[in-house]
C-alpha cells in the first residue's frame, strides 16, 4: 500500500506596494484562517503594523485588491485581509524553493500528478518522481494508493538553529486522513502488508493521526508532530523521499526512521554517484 499527499500548491507569492509610500512588498501565504483571510509572511514584515495597507498588484503592475494587516503573530507573520481573494489563482506565483533560482514556465512542474486539494506553500515533492503511467502500473500489480491530505507550510524551507533540535518548535500544518483511507490501512495492517508512505508529510498526517488513536481513526486537524531519532512509528513501515537538506527536520524524520548510521551512509553514497538533491532530485526507499 503507498499512501500519497493530495495537497496541491497554491500561486502563495504575492507583490505589491505599501499604501500611500508606494515601498515593495512580498506576502507569501501560509495558510487560510477564513474567506479573504490569511496568516502570511510578508517582506518587510517589521514596518507593516495592525491597520497598513498593501495595494497588491499583477505582473504588469497593475492594482488588483487591498490587502489589510489586521494580526500580528511572530516577526514577519501577519493576518492578512483581502477585499476579496479570487485574483490569487491568476495574479500569485509558485513559491518555489529558494535553492531553485530559475522561474518554471510550466507551474505544474511543481505539482504532482495526483495533486488536488488547494492549500500547500511547497510541494510533497517524494511524489514528483510518479507519473500517471507508473501509477497504474503498479496497480495492476496490485498495490493499492489511498489518499491523505497535509498542507505544507513554511517549515519545509527552515532549517533546525537550536543546538538542542528538541527546543525547534515546528508549524503547525493543517490535514486530513478520510475513512476510506483509514480502512484501507486498517486492513492493509491486519493482513501484514506493508504501508508505505511517499514523503515526510503523509509520514508526519498518519503518525500524528496514530499518536490521538489507536486503531486508526479518520482526522481533521491541526498537525505539529516533530519526529526525532527516537521516536516510535506507529503505522509506517516504509518511507519513498527525497535526499534533503542538512539540518532539516526532514533529515532528521528520516534519520528517526532508519537510524542516523545507515542515513549517513546513503547520503555519501549519493555524493559519491553524484545524486541530484532536493525537489526536483532523486529518491530513496527506506525500511
Amino acid at each position: 500500500m503507498l499512501v500519497y499527499n493530495e495537497s496541491r500548491v497554491i500561486p502563495a507569492r504575492l507583490k505589491g506596494k505599501k499604501s500611500g509610500s508606494g515601498g515593495k512588498v512580498e506576502i507569501l501565504l501560509l495558510q487560510r484562517i477564513k474567506e479573504n483571510t490569511w496568516e502570511a509572511m510578508v517582506k518587510p514584515g517589521k514596518s507593516l503594523k495592525i491597520g497598513a495597507t498593501v495595494d497588491i498588484t499583477n505582473d504588469k503592475g497593475e492594482f488588483v485588491s487591498i490587502a489589510g494587516i489586521i494580526g500580528i503573530k511572530d516577526e514577519g507573520i501577519r493576518t492578512v485581509q483581502f477585499n476579496n481573494e479570487s485574483f490569487i489563482d491568476e495574479t500569485g506565483e509558485i513559491p518555489l524553493p529558494p535553492y531553485i533560482h530559475t522561474p518554471l514556465t510550466d507551474k505544474e512542474r511543481y505539482q504532482t500528478v495526483y495533486a488536488k486539494t488547494d492549500g500547500s506553500v511547497a510541494a510533497p515533492t517524494a511524489g514528483l518522481h510518479f507519473t500517471k503511467e507508473l501509477i497504474g502500473v503498479l496497480k495492476q500489480k496490485g498495490i493499492i494508493f489511498v489518499p491523505v491530505t497535509l498542507h505544507i507550510g513554511l517549515d519545509t524551507f527552515q532549517p533546525v538553529r537550536e543546538e538542542d533540535p528538541q527546543q525547534h518548535i515546528i508549524h503547525r500544518e493543517y490535514g486530513t486522513i478520510g475513512e476510506g483511507t483509514v480502512r484501507q490501512i486498517s486492513l492493509a495492517k491486519a493482513e501484514g502488508r506493508r504501508v508505505i508512505c511517499i514523503g515526510t508529510t503523509a509520514t508526519r498526517i498518519v503518525e500524528h493521526a496514530a499518536q490521538q488513536n489507536l486503531p486508526l481513526t479518520a482526522f481533521n486537524g491541526w498537525v505539529n508532530l516533530f519526529i526525532l531519532p527516537g521516536y516510535q512509528f506507529l503505522v509506517t513501515d516504509a518511507m519513498i523521499t527525497n535526499f534533503h537538506l542538512p539540518k532539516t527536520t526532514l533529515l532528521m524524520l528520516v534519520s528517526a526512521f532508519t537510524g542516523k548510521e545507515l542515513i549517513d551512509r546513503a547520503y555519501e553514497e549519493a555524493i559519491k554517484e553524484k545524486y541530484r538533491f532536493y525537489s526536483f532530485g532523486d529518491a530513496m526507499l527506506i525500511f
